[in-house]
């Protein structure tokens, strides 16, 4: 079994096709967006083949090393994962192409209007081993 990150993006992948953000959702459509995650979780972890998922905060704050003695240097000009990645979800499963058909459910979850958002998730394998250097 090899782990995959199946990652939400709120930008920076093609445009979903229900794409309506979801701040302008009814609460009974964010209800059924999070019972559709729930219930999708649960297949997945009777199955054997989850591990973790979660929905991120927007808030959020970049931080680095400064030096010796100095604070922290936080933020930047750049674009931060909090504007980026709406959460994540952790699957384990036996092949990438049983993650990609898994990725594929997971985008039909429902948003505006009780129709599947159809978003584009990234699917990324854990590693398994550093990676080789060689001289």
């Amino acid at each position: 079994m090899a782990k995959y990150l199946l990652l939400k993006h709120y930008r920076g992948a093609p445009e979903p096709e229900n794409n309506v953000p979801m701040d302008q959702w009814t609460p009974d459509e964010i209800s059924d967006h999070i019972q559709f995650m729930r219930d999708f979780a649960a297949r997945l972890e009777s199955a054997g083949e989850f591990v973790d998922a979660q929905a991120l905060s927007t808030e959020g704050t970049f931080v680095r090393y400064d030096g010796e003695g100095r604070p922290p240097v936080t933020d930047g000009p750049f674009a931060e994962t909090k504007d980026l990645i709406a959460g994540w979800m952790v699957i384990d499963v036996d092949t990438y192409d049983r993650a990609l058909e898994l990725a594929a459910q997971l985008s039909a979850a429902p948003g505006a209007g009780g129709k599947p958002i159809h978003e584009w998730l990234e699917v990324r394998p854990f590693m398994t081993e550093p990676p080789t250097v060689a001289d």
